[in-house]
């Protein structure tokens, strides 16, 4: 198996001397990776010894749409003129899971009328969206049902045309990736409306899409749905956005920082901050999204390289479907010795997993905020001579088996002369791939409360519904979700319980009865158990409720992870928590985030000192009971009897 952190290269299906060329330049690129884990989502063992997500995705070569193309006619000439100056609106989305636990993050996607919603893995290195079908049999259990296109009104698949590839019968068009680590995605290209979450003020839009009927290797292990492709290419969700004129071209994505998870994405353009830091990014240069990376400074100190040294092969390439960094050889030796002369403070330790060579450091700080007092500031200088600093979370990730030891997240890209800068390298960094412009932007900022850094309104929910904006019976449009800031990047931050409230459209009498039933449903589209569902309070509004939750971390802990309270406020904000109709409509009015309430000793230790207590008891009753049957046979035996007593004749015992 190839190293799970690195992207995987795509193959084209009729290219034999390609898929060869591929095949060997992965092996040269790769270092080797341990089995896969029992764990959901597929994941791996690697650096940092715990779980080592394994959908590494793909960069690939390919075109840009060509007028007259079968699913998009006319080209994108139409963006270049007055209608530029007219705003376009953008979807703004939420990210979910993180980088190094899962190895990639995934958005939220809607398909079909009345919608499906799946969890697709955002990947600018590919140009394809593709969920599991229903017809699928070789598919792997993910988050989410597998698409049913039956179910959908609005679905059409893609006829057999000169611009695709055509089935055995040349009805429709398929699509086909092969990865040279051996999994592959194949299917059928179908077209359906696609929308974008309640914080979007896109509208729902119909685009092209594929229907995977077979899937094989990390795609069929790994938690998340499928794959949202981002680069550029006809069927990338980008360019097809673009070519309908709704968005600009543009997208960008920001994710949450070590320890946090979660972030936020953008299809479309958005205003830079005046502080973004931009590069140039050409398309012609190769055909993943490059920046002109010249320096590496450490410490304010210049890695003594020649600039060529990120220029070789694809160049410095930008991938959010990689985890790590990869540097060429002499560049990854300059750096690790630069590294290690301003660490002579701090002990070199064996990396968690035996299997890798990784470098590690303890007797650091365990706070992230104060890793700059330990590890020095590593700066990126670009061709124009503006730089992106690097804090210590940008390049580095946890020893998962020493407390206060950090290990490097950057390592030799085997003898492979590309630079592959993945998602570590941009944590808590917005990226903006503005692709009109030729440019990439970089803007260091809390990808937790991106909206409200950037000053944009959070936009009134829409259905994700038809493009027509109507709704089915089925499908009532959503209440307006609450716009609450998720504000969870504060260091050492540690989450007791999350509360929020919700309103009900029907009488709390008519509730009162049902309310197991609604804390498991609830609990059931959190991902939670039922018993950690709590209702705090409830309390009549004429012909209407309000209730009161609370949702508490699991038995065996005190505390909530950051990325899974990132995820249940996504889904509260998102209105994605769908209760049965015998509860009416329903608005979720506001939630708060709340620390471990204090324990006392006795709290902490209750459940031992209670079973310790129990099990003396049971001792002394067991011992006071066979004491108590002994004394009963004593006094039995020596029982006094009067002397007219009748008493039975007894054998005669010596004296």
């Amino acid at each position: 198996m190839t190293h799970p952190h690195l992207p995987r290269i795509l193959l084209p299906p009729t290219t034999t001397t390609t898929f060869f060329f591929f095949f060997f330049f992965h092996l040269l690129l790769i270092r080797p990776s341990p089995c896969l884990a029992d764990a959901p989502g597929g994941v791996g063992i690697g650096p940092g010894g715990g779980p080592r997500g394994l959908m590494i995705l793909p960069l690939f070569h390919h075109s840009r749409p060509r007028p007259g193309n079968g699913f998009f006619a006319g080209g994108l000439r139409h963006l270049h003129g007055s209608e530029e100056a007219a705003p376009r609106p953008n979807a703004r989305m939420w990210l979910h899971d993180d980088l190094l636990l899962n190895g990639y993050y995934t958005t939220r996607l809607w398909i079909g009328t009345p919608p499906q919603k799946f969890a697709l893995i955002v990947d600018t290195g590919s140009t394809v969206t593709y969920v599991p079908c229903s017809s699928c049999d070789q598919c792997g259990d993910h988050q989410d049902p597998k698409f049913q296109p039956d179910l959908s009104s609005t679905y059409q698949p893609v006829k057999c045309n000169i611009d695709c590839t055509c089935d055995n019968d040349r009805v429709q068009c398929v699509y086909e990736r092969q990865y040279a680590e051996m999994s592959s995605s194949s299917g059928i290209l179908g077209e359906d409306v696609v929308s974008f979450g309640n914080v979007s003020d896109l509208q729902p839009q119909r685009a092209v899409f594929g229907c995977e009927n077979v899937e094989t290797g990390d795609l069929y292990s790994q938690h998340a749905d499928g794959i949202m492709g981002l680069g550029r290419g006809d069927l990338s969700i980008v360019d097809q956005l673009v070519e309908k004129g709704v968005i600009s071209d543009s997208f960008s994505l920001c994710y949450g920082g070590m320890e946090i998870g979660g972030g936020a994405m953008v299809l479309g353009g958005i205003s830079p901050p005046s502080d973004m830091v931009f590069t140039n990014s050409d398309a012609g240069r190769s055909p993943y999204y490059n920046i002109d990376l010249k320096e590496i400074h450490v410490a304010g100190k210049k890695l003594p390289l020649n600039p060529s040294v990120f220029d070789g092969k694809h160049g410095t390439v930008l991938d959010s479907g990689t985890t790590y960094a990869y540097l060429p050889e002499a560049a990854f030796a300059a750096f690790k010795d630069s590294i290690m002369s301003e660490l002579q403070s701090l002990k070199q330790i064996p990396g968690p997993d035996p299997i890798y060579k990784d470098i590690c450091f303890s007797g650091a700080v365990s706070d992230v905020s104060k890793l700059g007092e330990s590890f020095p500031t590593v700066d990126m200088v670009f061709e124009n001579g503006q730089k992106l600093s690097l804090s210590p979370e940008n390049y580095l990730f946890r020893h998962s088996k020493v407390r206060g030891a950090y290990c490097l997240g950057i390592f030799q890209n085997g003898k492979d002369p590309t630079t592959l800068l993945g998602g570590i390298i941009v944590r808590n960094t917005l990226v903006m791939y503005d692709r009109e412009q030729s440019q990439i932007g970089f803007w260091k900022t809390n990808c937790s409360e991106l909206w409200e850094r950037l000053h944009l309104p959070v936009a009134l929910p829409t259905s994700p519904s038809s493009s027509d904006g109507q709704t089915s019976d089925n499908n009532p449009l959503p209440s307006p979700a609450p716009t609450h800031p998720v504000d969870l990047d504060i260091p050492g931050i540690q989450i007791g319980q999350i509360t929020f409230e919700m309103s009900l459209s029907i009488s709390l009498s008519k509730i009162q009865p049902h309310m197991t039933e609604l804390a498991e449903s609830i609990a059931h589209d959190l991902n939670f158990n039922a018993s950690q569902v709590h209702l705090l309070s409830a309390t009549a509004k004429g012909n209407e409720s309000l209730l009161k939750w609370a949702i508490l971390p699991v038995a065996s802990s005190d505390v909530i992870l950051n990325t899974t309270a990132m995820d249940i406020i996504a889904r509260l904000a998102e209105h994605r928590v769908q209760l049965p109709d015998t509860f009416g409509n329903y608005q979720f009015i506001e939630w708060h985030i709340e620390p471990p309430t204090s324990r006392t000793w006795w709290q902490r230790h209750f459940l031992a000192v209670a079973l310790t207590a129990m099990f003396i008891l049971a001792v002394l009753l067991s011992s006071l009971g066979v004491w108590f049957i002994w004394r009963k046979r004593q006094q039995s035996i020596t029982a006094y009897k009067p002397v007219d007593t009748v008493v039975p004749e007894q054998e005669l015992q010596p004296l």
